[in-house]
């Protein structure tokens, strides 16, 4: 079963069609929107600031979402797809962008709505990744615009793992 412990007092916001696999854990200040889906081995930890997460949104397995005390939330919309072993720590994620697999966004920076963040990419401190763009690298940099079909796969991908989570339901 998955954890869901309040800090503080504050438990965390889930909304009822969401799906938490077993071994996530979940904490504090957070609030989860409709159809997102958090996987195997996630830890979202909304203790010292906290923590929004939009609808539709999946959040693959082992990924770490965490925020700075007082100056810092992270902010994740809607249709996003965040890769397997991500860490995300007090930053913005805008309706519909990408986050590859074992990559960082760190604290302010922003991935704009169609962005795209490559796998083992490390987003630096107040980055902002444009819509239509690709960055990787470390440290994270422009890579080229992304194409038609990259940024059709990024509203595919969210739905993917809606139907996947509806299956695990």
């Amino acid at each position: 079963m998955p954890r869901i412990l309040p800090y503080k007092g504050v438990m965390p916001k889930i909304a009822d069609d969401a799906y938490i696999a077993p071994g996530a854990v979940i904490i504090g200040d957070v609030e989860i929107g409709s159809e997102s889906n958090v996987w195997f081995g996630c830890v979202i930890r909304g203790d010292v600031n906290h923590i929004r997460i939009g609808k539709r949104t999946n959040i693959q397995d082992g990924t770490v979402i965490h925020v700075t005390r007082k100056t810092g939330p992270t902010i994740i919309g809607d249709n996003i797809t965040i890769g397997h072993s991500v860490l995300l720590h007090a930053c913005t994620l805008e309706d519909d962008c990408f986050v590859g697999m074992h990559s960082t966004v760190m604290d302010d920076a922003v991935v704009e709505s169609y962005g795209m963040v490559a796998a083992g990419a490390i987003v630096t401190p107040r980055k902002r990744v444009l819509k239509g763009q690709i960055w990787g690298g470390n440290p994270a940099k422009y890579l080229r615009d992304m194409k038609p079909e990259e940024t059709d796969f990024i509203s595919i991908s969210a739905q993917n793992y809606v139907d996947l989570s509806r299956e695990y339901r």
